[in-house]
């Protein structure tokens, strides 16, 4: 069984770890442009890579494989369905920490609609368009997406609506077979991790993120009076939880 790690113990690597930021569903990597950039305005070595949507094992085995490929230690955090592909991805042996931000923290043999059937549903149920894409051959896959009259409301309530506008064109549509995948293993069981709960989530039900960090036993919970984008609503407050995991990891006693 892979043992808890800290910067420290990752052998033959930079103390300096980079920040990895892995977006969800209906965003692409934009959607951590506010906090992107504070992490480089502090001098932090960032990445934020395109996650493919296209289900939870194909997704977290290429961020697993661009997490890989970086020199030295990663502290890596995941948003919404981003969440659940850290915390597979996360059992690469170079990432040292997870944080969560508004996401699925799953456990192993796990998937989203087991983890979100404990609760009640949020506004996104409602909000849902299926529509199919043509797979070579195969069947055609089906796609989901977010309702653009919809997606100011339920994902982005407080986001200015010049913004909430551009990315409800724009989304990044995730395959809905994700939503029935399970997750083959659950790195929060070997690595430290943070959690921030976004109390006026209306895509994720609050106590989704509120049972699934206290069951990982996250260092820290942040409860952010924020929509489920807090990255766009509340980027200050995303970056302090961020800085917060780098300084104990870097300290040795991190594990």
């Amino acid at each position: 069984m892979p043992k808890r790690c800290s910067a420290s113990s990752v052998k033959g690597m930079s103390a300096e770890p980079t920040v990895v930021l892995v977006h969800g569903a209906f965003v692409d990597a934009a959607s951590w442009a506010p906090v992107t950039r504070r992490l480089l305005a502090l001098g932090l070595s960032v990445r934020v890579p395109a996650v493919p949507n296209r289900g939870l094992a194909e997704d977290a085995a290429y961020i697993r494989s661009f997490i890989e490929g970086i020199e030295g230690p990663v502290l890596v955090a995941g948003h919404s369905y981003g969440g659940a592909v850290i915390t597979v991805a996360g059992m690469a042996d170079n990432v040292i920490g997870l944080v969560y931000v508004s996401g699925y923290a799953l456990d192993e043999g796990e998937s989203l609609g087991q983890l979100q059937a404990r609760f009640p549903d949020s506004e996104l149920a409602q909000s849902l368009v299926y529509s199919t894409y043509p797979k070579a051959g195969s069947e055609p896959g089906m796609d989901v997406s977010v309702e653009i009259e919809s997606f100011s409301r339920v994902l982005a309530a407080g986001v200015p609506s010049d913004v909430s506008e551009v990315l409800a064109v724009s989304q990044r549509p995730l395959a809905a077979s994700a939503f029935g995948e399970v997750a083959s293993s659950a790195a929060w069981k070997f690595k430290p991790s943070w959690g921030i709960v976004s109390s006026a989530d209306h895509t994720i039900n609050p106590d989704v993120e509120r049972y699934a960090y206290s069951r990982a036993g996250a260092r820290k919970v942040v409860e952010i009076d924020a929509p489920h984008l807090v990255m766009y609503a509340n980027p200050d407050e995303v970056v302090a939880v961020i800085s917060e995991a780098l300084a104990a990891l870097r300290r040795p006693s991190a594990s």
